[in-house]
């Protein structure tokens, strides 16, 4: 384990229940998700130091284009874990507009401003399923 070990990456929706997102590897094929959902991201990581002001920030691209940038305060931890945190819950774009694939890249920072780790994702909004 390296100092920061970020171990599962999950998306919670009523929409659709509880979706592993895929870490390292380079056949990751983008996560499909229905326009409109409403997901919180769930990170589990462990750490062998403490941390004092941890945050997580992400960016979300799409053609390349930066769309938003979120830094969430996650607080200090004590060494070991695995610590789980839940971040808010976003409503995903709806519309034929929104369609498409996109790419989220998260990084954890120390209080210092240390890159701790960081993960690259592509999603993909779809069409609501029919009622």
């Amino acid at each position: 384990m390296s100092d920061f070990d970020l171990m599962d990456v999950t998306l919670v929706s009523e929409d659709f229940g509880r979706l592993d997102v895929p870490l390292r590897g380079d056949k990751r094929e983008p996560v499909a998700l229905p326009a409109g959902a409403v997901v919180a991201v769930v990170l589990s990581f462990r750490t062998d130091t403490e941390i004092d002001g941890l945050k997580f920030e992400e960016t979300r691209s799409r053609e390349g284009r930066r769309l938003t940038a979120l830094t969430h305060m996650l607080g200090g931890f004590r060494a070991g874990g695995p610590y789980e945190v839940r971040l808010p819950a976003e409503r995903l774009p709806v519309g034929p507009a929104s369609w498409g694939t996109y790419e989220a890249t998260g990084r954890f920072l120390d209080g210092d401003g240390r890159e701790l780790a960081q993960e690259t994702h592509s999603f993909r909004i779809e069409p609501p399923p029919p009622n």
